[in-house]
């Protein structure tokens, strides 16, 4: 288990690279905790915020790559059912959990 957790983990720093590295400075999407930089405002983005939503899964150990949660919604809401009570993506998993409380 630990092996898959650091192939996948070497596989999003890559993609991650490959993406930071490919075309021109000002084409490409620099991320911070499911935020993108733009012209120095943090600016919420599904992109971004679906990265950092398979970054926090990895430090809970599943085993998801961050193109399966762009790429397929139900992944995303699996991911949110077993993870969407983390304060730091509560807003990414609003959208795709089911509403809680009275309203």
């Amino acid at each position: 288990m630990t092996r898959i957790f650091a192939l996948t983990s070497a596989a999003l720093v890559w993609v991650g690279a490959m993406a930071i590295g490919s075309g021109s400075a000002e084409a490409r999407i620099v991320c911070d905790k499911g935020f993108r930089i733009l012209k120095g405002q943090r600016l919420g983005t599904p992109y971004c915020q679906d990265l950092y939503l398979a970054k926090v899964a990895h430090e809970f150990g599943v085993r998801v790559a961050a193109r399966e949660i762009l790429n397929n919604p139900n992944k995303k809401r699996e991911v949110c059912q077993f993870i969407g009570w983390d304060i730091r993506v509560q807003h990414i998993c609003d959208s795709v959990l089911p509403r809680r409380g009275p309203f």
